[in-house]
């Protein structure tokens, strides 16, 4: 996320080559905004990273990477963050937010809640607690800022937040990030389950308080109870190129706004791919950032190799938005067991995607 002149990164757990365990309390460097006009600043030549590391030791003599998160009054547990976004508090201060969650391992939490970033030991700390049964009133995943109308006229920025679709919303501000209070989830359903539907009979998506979103998986399980079509799905989207109707659960990823398609731009995986549990990312366009996103496109797949947490970075598009690059994780875990690939297994992988490809045309008819 763009933070105060440079690009921060961070990342989870974190491998160390001269000891058998590494960093499980988030990683982070920072990068100089890039020149969308500037042949040097291409992403293809690398990111040039400037780690916020320890100081050095016996072991690694440059010093290894540091937490980012280090809670040392709590030393059970790793460390993840996620939902990172920039938002002001009520003085204009430009803070940087995020959700971490204190785990042991993935099964259990320990504790969760909202973290700031201190400018000044640069790392993040804890805003506020949150209770361990707090599912979705809080950050998540990889945010969107918009603007939306507001009101009595005019507009107001919100955050919206989801995995990857934008189910989740939030004022804009740190005040509103931290009160549980200000989140509003985005539904089809009624309290009993039923589909909310209009006069039309399509259903009514809304925005409401009280109940969990409406995502992915939740359609997926509307349909296989017959309460929902396939056809009325917004974030189940058909399979391009597959005659059966197959539809894609999507799993992690982004929506951003692009300028090139003058649309919103879906960059996701899948969970439960034909080639891979994990490993599969597709690609997809609607009008609204809460879709419906009706068709998609494979654009990456791996055999037996998981690319998880895919990420579309639109402050590396280039070409107007033409060309855009998104990373993942990847990793011979939880996909099938492919042995590891040297140098490469368990690290980040950053792809690019030419949005004016004839192969995406079946996700761009579909983008209205």
């Amino acid at each position: 996320v763009p933070y105060r002149g440079r690009v921060h990164w961070f990342w989870g757990d974190t491998a160390r080559i001269s000891y058998p365990l590494g960093l499980f309390r988030t990683c982070g460097a920072t990068t100089a905004p890039p020149d969308p006009n500037d042949p040097a600043s291409d992403p293809a030549h690398g990111l040039p990273f400037h780690y916020f590391t320890a100081p050095p030791d016996d072991a690694e003599p440059q010093g290894f990477v540091r937490a980012m998160m280090p809670l040392p009054e709590r030393p059970e547990g790793v460390i993840w963050i996620d939902g990172v976004c920039v938002v002001p508090d009520a003085a204009g201060r430009e803070r940087m937010v995020a959700h971490y969650s204190r785990r042991r391992g993935l099964p259990e939490e320990l504790e969760q809640g909202i973290a700031v970033w201190d400018d000044a030991t640069e790392s993040f700390v804890v805003a506020r607690r949150l209770p361990l049964e707090e599912g979705w009133r809080r950050p998540s995943s990889h945010p969107l800022v918009v603007e939306e109308p507001a009101e009595g006229g005019g507009t107001r920025r919100m955050v919206l937040f989801g995995a990857p679709a934008c189910t989740v919303r939030a004022p804009a501000t740190f005040e509103a990030l931290q009160d549980p209070a200000s989140y509003e989830a985005f539904t089809c359903t009624d309290a009993d389950g039923t589909v909310r539907r209009d006069a039309d009979g399509r259903p009514a998506w809304h925005w409401q308080r009280e109940r969990p979103p409406t995502g992915s998986g939740e359609e997926r399980r509307l349909v296989d109870e017959g309460r929902l079509e396939a056809r009325e799905c917004r974030f189940l989207p058909a399979a391009a190129g597959d005659g059966d109707g197959r539809r894609v659960r999507l799993h992690s990823g982004t929506v951003r706004w692009n300028a090139h398609r003058g649309r919103y731009v879906m960059v996701a995986g899948e969970i439960g791919g034909s080639a891979s549990y994990l490993g599969e990312v597709w690609y997809a366009e609607a009008d609204a950032p809460t879709g419906p996103f009706a068709v998609a496109v494979k654009i990456v797949s791996h055999d037996r190799t998981s690319f998880y947490n895919v990420c579309h970075h639109d402050f590396l598009d280039r070409d107007g938005g033409r060309t855009i690059h998104f990373e993942g994780t990847f990793s011979r875990d939880f996909s099938g067991g492919a042995e590891a690939l040297p140098r490469a297994d368990y690290n980040q992988v950053l792809h690019r995607l030419d949005l004016d490809r004839g192969e995406l045309a079946p996700a761009r008819a579909a983008g209205g």
